[in-house]
Parts: structure tokens; sequence; C-alpha cells
């Protein structure tokens, strides 16, 4: 008979880019598991005799109670980045998260590990970041033991460098040299679980390589078989995209745009981590 390992971990946010990878290594690893989602058909493929599939809501209490019974670490990755179906930031990142520490604080789990992102005390003031930082600080004083996990990007993020390269040019602000290192869901998945039994309260972790946004704008292109073209357009335009942003529209418009602003205005290095390329990535997704 197959040994599973004698944790159980619940997941929620199993069907997003980083849930969807951490559910496979669960499977993988031989942990005890529960997936939750709001459509079991996204998970049925992981569905066994140590893996239970439960259809819920976190942003509704109702739909959540008695989902952490017998289990002894919750993996949370549940956040939007673009707010939409009337939920808000503040909704999802951080009331639904709150709603499922309660959960877990009452059936007695041992561990909370939650998924925020790099620098998110700096740029409290982002509508994204403001969410996902009031859950820390209630987390931080929950009693359980926890890990915030601060990844530096997705890969998937890098997406708009590959939309932007299907029109044939990249457009950046500034010189184009920031640099940060982002991180495939797989291998972001591996610290994911590798965090249930370390003693860190904070784990920040970007991707193997470290580039300049002119070398990721390069690589897409690059990717797409297109001539090298990108535009530097004037630092000021960034920031005043910004404050006209914030000013004419809601935050549902402005809040994923000034985070992608803000965050590509400076240097953003993690400890590297894995070994997944960004430049593999864009040629599997072009």
């Amino acid at each position: 008979m197959k040994k599973y390992n004698s944790q159980t971990v619940l997941l929620a946010g199993a069907t997003g880019y980083l849930g969807g990878y951490i559910a496979k290594a669960l499977v993988e690893s031989n942990f005890n598991a529960k997936l939750i989602t709001r459509s079991s058909k996204k998970l049925q493929q992981f569905n066994s005799n140590a893996v239970k599939i439960i259809e819920a809501e976190v942003t509704k209490t109702e739909s959540i109670k008695g989902i952490c019974e017998g289990v002894t670490t919750v993996i949370s990755t549940v956040g939007i980045t673009r707010q939409k179906e009337g939920l808000t930031y503040m909704d999802v990142d951080y009331q639904a998260n709150v709603n499922l520490l309660n959960e877990a604080k009452r059936a007695g789990v041992k561990k909370f590990i939650y998924v925020s992102a790099i620098n998110g005390n700096k740029y409290r003031h982002l509508k994204i970041f403001e969410a996902k930082e009031k859950f820390v600080d209630v987390l931080k004083n929950s009693g359980l033991e926890f890990t915030v996990i601060r990844p530096n990007g997705f890969f998937s993020d890098m997406k708009d460098f590959l939309d932007m390269a299907k029109r044939g040019k990249i457009y950046l602000f500034g010189n184009g040299e920031q640099k940060f290192n982002p991180i495939h869901g797989e291998d972001l998945a591996i610290v994911c679980l590798q965090a249930i039994n370390t003693a860190n309260n904070e784990i920040v972790v970007g991707g193997p390589d470290i580039l300049t946004l002119n070398e990721i704008g390069e690589m897409a292109l690059d990717a797409l078989e297109k001539p090298i073209k990108i535009i530097h357009l004037p630092d000021g335009l960034r920031t005043f995209a910004i404050w006209s942003l914030r000013t004419f529209t809601s935050s549902k418009t402005y809040g994923p745009i000034e985070f992608f602003l803000t965050l590509m205005a400076d240097d953003n290095i993690a400890p590297r981590f894995g070994t997944k390329r960004l430049y593999h990535f864009f040629r599997e997704n072009k």
C-alpha cells in the first residue's frame, strides 16, 4: 500500500496559476490534502483516497465551516490581481483569508502559509498590497505558526511583455535597466511545500535569473522571432499615468496597473531559487 505523508494540508486557491502547481506538488509528494475550489470539475484529476476535492467559497463564511477539521497546515494562495464579479481586494485578499484563518484556528490547525508578494510592507499604499498586508498583520497576531511567502513576481505576469512583443514593440519607462528575478509557479510550489517544515516566518524568493526589463523585452521579441524594438518612455510619464488613473478611475481599473507600474520602477532582487527559465516560458506560451 502506498504510504502517505503524515501531514494533512488544506490548499485554498487550488485552481489559480500558483495553486495548480501546488496541488500537483502535494499529490506527487504523497501528502494527504484537501483542495478547495469553486468548481470541483477543474480538479478531478487530483481526486484520490489521499486527496479530497471540496467545493467552497472562502469569501462566504458559511461555505467553509468545518473544512479545516483534521488539517495540520493551511496553504493559501487566495488573492486577485483584477477586481471582478463585484469582489474587491479587501473582500478577497483580506476578508476571505481572515475567514480561512478563523476556521483554521477553530480546528486547531498548527500552521498557516500565506503567499503575498515581495516588499509588501514597503508598498502597502498600493490597493493590491493594502489588503494583502492587512491580512499579514492579522496572521502575525493569530497565535498560529505561520510563514509568509514573498515571491518576486510570477512568470505568468510576464505575459504582458509577450502581448507587447506580438505587436512588434516593447515599451518601457526609464532606461529599462531595472532588475528583478520572477519565478515560475512550479518552482514556487516547491518553496511553499518546503515552508511546511520551516521555522521561517517569511521567505522572500525569486527565480534563478536576475534580468533587466530590457533583457526581458528582448527575450519576448526573440521568442516571437521579431526584430528587437524597445521604446524607452520618460519615467515622468509613468508617475503621471499612476496619478491620472488614481484620480480619474476606480481601483478596479487602476489597481493592477498601479501595481505593475510601481514595482517596475525599482530593482527588486530576491534570493534565487529554481530551475525554470523565463526564456523557455516565453517560447512555450508565445
